[in-house]
């Protein structure tokens, strides 16, 4: 760090381009003075010879000369010549003034100094215009520098909050789905925890009943009695049914099963039914599906019990 005055501390740098100035100036100046100096020695190399003659201003005549003889009568008095005419000369020149020579020449050195001085004042006007100008750009750069940065802070701050809000909502949200999870896992644990409550009360039913159950030594089941339908259940069914059939089996190449699956309620009465495998012609399937519906009603086991749901296999030829 150089060693300067501490007033010069946070002066502002010098202006540049001032030697150069100081230079051309010392340039001007010398040539004003050699130009100067040839002009006053060229007035002073002039030669000037002035001749002059004397006239008296009235004309008189000369006496004659004393001579020592006797005094002749004097003669007449001559008559009076006209006086000449004066000659008027020119005026001469007037002799040269060197000192307002001097006087102009420094007059015209103090001119072009004042015009030196002004040019350079103007030079130093320019120079802090320009300075203000620059100083002015700047101050309007750190502005919009700062107000983009303030810009950016506040975008910033914004997507923070964005962000923010986005996660406590997933939080939210997260909270409330792992609450309904728990809140479904409790009601399935529930619902499991009844099932396996029911399981066990109705395996201590059947354990307890198992004296009184209606199967033979070598049966495998745990219920009381068989649930499945009687051996002449299913021809039972058969026959309510197939008086219902309108249809021609001599229109039929082979004998085609169609199975339909039936439900029905605990009195009997045809629920639903449905095509399960079809027989490959059309005609006899729906001749089936219609006998159903016309049936209505199915009938009861040997057990007075209707069971549900049924696979019922119908073939034209049986």
């Amino acid at each position: 760090m150089s060693a300067s005055p501490k007033h010069l501390e946070f002066a502002p740098p010098p202006p540049k381009g001032t030697a150069r100035s100081v230079g051309a100036s010392l340039v001007v100046h010398s040539l004003l003075i050699v130009a100067l100096t040839a002009g006053i020695q060229w007035k002073q190399d002039n030669s000037l010879s002035v001749e002059a003659e004397l006239w008296s201003a009235v004309p008189m005549a000369a006496a004659p000369k004393l001579v020592e003889v006797e005094a002749p009568p004097p003669p007449p008095a001559p008559k009076p010549e006209p006086a000449p005419k004066p000659v008027v000369k020119a005026p001469e020149p007037p002799a040269p003034n060197r000192d307002a020579d001097i006087a102009l020449a420094k007059k015209r050195k103090i001119e072009e100094e004042k015009k030196i001085q002004e040019a350079l004042k103007a030079e130093e006007r320019r120079k802090e215009e320009l300075k203000k100008e620059a100083e002015k750009k700047a101050k309007a750069k750190l502005e919009e520098d700062k107000r983009k940065l303030e810009a950016k802070k506040e975008e910033e701050r914004k997507d923070k909050e964005r962000k923010e809000k986005e996660r406590a909502e997933k939080e939210r949200k997260e909270k409330e789905a792992k609450k309904q999870a728990e809140q479904k896992d409790s009601k399935a644990s529930a619902e499991e925890a009844k099932k396996l409550e029911a399981i066990r009360k109705e395996n201590m039913k059947r354990i307890a009943g198992l004296a009184g159950a209606s199967g033979s030594e070598n049966a495998t089941g745990t219920a009381m009695k068989s649930s499945g339908p009687s051996d002449s259940y299913g021809g039972r069914i058969r026959a309510r049914v197939k008086p219902n059939i309108t249809f021609d089996p001599s229109s039929v190449s082979g004998n085609p099963a169609a199975e339909v699956e039936v439900r029905c309620a605990p009195d009997g009465t045809i629920v639903s039914r449905k095509l399960v495998k079809s027989s490959g012609n059309s005609a006899w399937d729906n001749a089936v599906l219609k006998a159903i519906d016309k049936t209505e009603i199915l009938p009861r086991d040997t057990d007075g019990r209707v069971h549900s749901p049924l696979l019922l296999v119908f073939k034209p030829n049986d």
